[in-house]
């Protein structure tokens, strides 16, 4: 269970990262959120790791 959930952390990163890449043209506070929203995942999938 926990191999799963460390995966999903960084599988909604990677999709938090597209988002914001795909948003940064149009709407650059919700292109903000989802950076922010992307490096809070990716840092709970490192600490889970560690």
């Amino acid at each position: 269970m926990s191999d799963f959930l460390v995966y999903g952390l960084f599988i909604l990163a990677g999709f938090f990262i597209g988002g914001a890449y795909s948003m940064w043209k149009n709407n650059r506070f919700v292109s903000g959120v989802l950076l922010a929203l992307a490096v809070l995942a990716a840092a709970g999938g490192i600490l889970r790791v560690i």
